[in-house]
């Protein structure tokens, strides 16, 4: 039986907690990963942003399968605690702005080509 403990998520940025935080991504094919303890094991965590707060706390935004059944949800977590460590690093230079490669973009339709035949209701056009 291990003594590590679970992780505490971190609470949302408020406007109460200052400036917000700065936020620094990754490209979504090169993420920098940790593992966060989580029901006995280890469990692999990819990063999806890591936060700069003004009072000098760091939270990393990951998502991970906290109970390993492939149900894999976002959590935030303010570095460093006990039930998690550093994984892997990226090959890549993080950056700070809203880039779409860097977040993997929204899925595109696939093409089509236009529709031929009957275009009322049925499927023979009577």
């Amino acid at each position: 039986m291990s003594t590590i403990p679970e992780p505490e998520p971190a609470h949302p940025w408020r406007s109460e907690d200052g400036p917000p935080p700065e936020v620094w991504t990754w490209p979504a094919g090169d993420r920098p990963a940790l593992e966060v303890w989580s029901a006995g094991k280890w469990r692999y965590a990819a990063v999806m942003a890591r936060q700069d707060w003004a009072d000098g706390t760091v939270r990393y935004q990951v998502s991970v399968d906290l109970r390993g059944d492939t149900t894999v949800v976002a959590r935030t977590y303010q570095w460093p605690q006990p039930g998690l460590r550093k994984c892997h690093g990226s090959g890549a230079q993080p950056s700070r702005t809203a880039d779409e490669q860097r977040q993997g973009g929204m899925p595109q339709a696939p093409h089509r080509r236009p529709r031929t035949g009957p275009q009322d209701r049925s499927a023979t056009g009577r």
